[in-house]
């Protein structure tokens, strides 16, 4: 059985160590893989029904990743079988002018997850120690700080009753053209295809970079990163599915006790 062990990141993790084109959790064959992804998709829609009904505890799961990197895919899969009533997605573009407005954390805390909710964020706070480091537009200092501030919002959530789920959704450069290249070439998919991507791609080692930097400076213990293999988009849902499961196990969700009143209540 494999282990997350490998994949979680420490203070002396390099990005580099991860092959993004390995597939260790992926068991069977592709009929097997499917249907496992399915069972974990409705043994969360269960979990996620005793968060609710607890209505305690909250999660939060980060998605990150370079353009391609397979976000949508997996909140599309891993929560195929989810109520939409317990789950809510959000989307991190490029922040608005309101939003510029405000400090950089603003947007995210406006976001963060209910009692009883689970709360996806494709992309999310990570962007502002990624985009402004590799544009730099901030220094090293100023990225200093705001490792500090990240790791202290996410323990003001840890500390309030929120579990953070954090993934860096990792593919190679190789990957990521073939996908581009699909986007464009399959009249479908253009939509998702933006000219912008193409000026990011270019900046491709810088991101590595800044993500390495990133990832090991704010990987906690109240709230750790893992590293996805994610060239294999099965395997990617997959070690997702399952990360997740395990915590939401781990958790140890209970609906209320049953109420005394209602013993032998009949409805007429």
């Amino acid at each position: 059985m494999a282990s997350f062990k490998k994949y979680r990141v420490d203070s002396k993790f390099k990005l580099s160590q991860v092959d993004p084109g390995e597939s260790p959790f992926l068991d069977g064959n592709e009929a097997d893989q499917l249907a496992e992804i399915d069972a974990l998709a409705i043994e969360l829609d269960e979990m996620q029904n005793l968060l609710h009904a607890e209505g305690r505890r909250k999660v939060l799961l980060v998605l990150q990743g370079m353009d391609t990197s397979g976000k949508d895919g997996t909140v599309r899969w891993v929560f195929s079988r989810t109520s939409p009533l317990g789950v809510r997605v959000t989307a991190f573009k490029a922040p608005s002018d309101d939003e510029r407005a405000h400090d950089y954390l603003w947007r995210c805390h406006a976001v963060v997850p209910r009692s009883g909710e689970i709360a996806v964020w494709n992309r999310s706070h990570y962007e502002d120690v990624l985009v402004p480091v590799v544009e730099g537009w901030i220094d090293k200092a100023e990225t200093q700080r705001r490792y500090a501030q990240i790791n202290d919002f996410e323990r003001l959530l840890v500390e309030t009753g929120t579990v953070i789920v954090k993934c860096m959704l990792h593919i190679d450069k190789d990957t990521q053209r073939e996908r581009l290249q699909a986007r464009i070439d399959t009249p479908g998919k253009q939509w998702k295809f933006n000219v912008g991507d193409l000026e990011v791609r270019t900046k491709w080692s810088a991101y590595q970079q800044a993500y390495d930097k990133a990832l090991r400076a704010t990987s906690t213990e109240h709230a750790p990163w893992y590293v996805i293999p994610a060239n294999n988009k099965r395997h990617r849902n997959l070690m997702i599915a399952r990360l997740l499961m395990k915590i939401l196990r781990q958790m140890k969700l209970k609906a209320p006790p049953a109420d005394p009143a209602l013993k032998g209540m009949l409805i007429k």
